[in-house]
């Protein structure tokens, strides 16, 4: 099944923004993901909490939001937000993501990871983001989410004690970035 509402598509996954008719399906694979996302995020898991965060990702502006599609079935794999964007001089953003239970360990996310940093770095006159720095700020125990920044080519740049409240708690964070520069080619991977 193929979507023309999607920003890019990769080989098994394309990224759309959100829409508040997205609700009833994000809500439920969040629910049914709460034991993959605990201690680690906590996604909107009724339709009361999602239409406000979905009109946040869709207003522009500060962020940006996708949900990573399966392009097979068009079912939601997931989503990666662009959030805290800061224009001028920095042209920087920080990434949230999560990946929905029945889509973990399957590739989608390394894959869409790449597609989000493409669209990120592209010039906004090619309706990209125009940014030249993205942020991954990352529970030092999430070995998957380390793995994925890693693997996309991301730098560790240092540990944050108590930098986010997450879980109820302010939680440590490393502190991972690419810039524009330092970009893996769609389709490539890092290792190591």
């Amino acid at each position: 099944m193929s979507f023309s509402t999607y920003l890019r598509e990769g080989g098994r996954v394309g990224l759309r923004p959100f829409r508040l008719a997205d609700g009833p399906e994000f809500t439920a694979r969040v629910r049914e993901s709460r034991e993959l996302h605990r201690p680690w995020l906590a996604p909107p898991a009724t339709i009361e909490e999602y239409e406000p965060y979905a009109a946040r990702l869709t207003e522009g502006g500060g962020r940006a939001g996708f949900l990573v599609c399966e392009r097979e079935t068009g079912a939601i794999a997931g989503f990666v937000n662009v959030n805290n964007i800061v224009r001028g001089a920095f042209q920087c953003g920080a990434l949230g993501y999560g990946a929905f239970a029945h889509a973990a360990g399957r590739g989608l996310f390394r894959e869409a990871l790449g597609l989000v940093l493409a669209h990120a770095f592209a010039p906004e006159a090619g309706h990209g983001l125009g940014l030249h720095r993205l942020e991954a700020n990352v529970q030092p125990g999430n070995t998957a989410s380390v793995a994925l920044v890693r693997g996309a080519g991301f730098r560790l740049e240092g540990l944050s004690p108590d930098f986010l409240y997450v879980d109820g708690a302010w939680r440590d964070h490393e502190r991972w970035a690419i810039t524009a520069e330092m970009q893996v080619p769609e389709g490539a991977h890092r290792t190591g």
